[in-house]
């Protein structure tokens, strides 16, 4: 069956940011997510999920190790376990982008928020 965002399952997270499960089990979930102006998630570590972060659309920066980085669209971003990230919208327009976790980050006790 195809998969987008108009027919994945939407969750709300954050502040106030959309999230589409394109890909949901245990050892694999893939996750369109948006980032309005100004939003960002809580400062986190996966204690063994490894992610990937693809921007799509507009301008991310992320938070890894005490390290600024900005994501343009097409520009992706690998994160190991046990590294502390954050990804923030500082930009003036949404923010849209793709986050694969392998195994799927939202498996019980993987996330330790700082």
């Amino acid at each position: 069956m195809k998969i987008s965002k108009q027919n994945a399952e939407h969750y709300i997270w954050g502040d106030n940011c959309d999230g589409w499960y394109l890909v949901n089990n245990k050892d694999l979930s893939v996750i369109q997510e948006c980032m309005p102006v100004n939003t960002k998630e809580a400062r986190h570590y996966h204690k063994n999920a490894r992610q990937f972060f693809y921007v799509l659309t507009g301008i991310a920066t992320i938070e890894i190790d005490g390290q600024y980085i900005s994501l343009n669209p097409k520009e992706g971003i690998e994160i190991p376990p046990l590294t502390p990230h954050q990804m923030s919208n500082e930009s003036n327009q949404d923010v849209e982008f793709l986050v694969i976790s392998q195994p799927n980050s939202h498996n019980a006790g993987d996330r330790v928020n700082m």
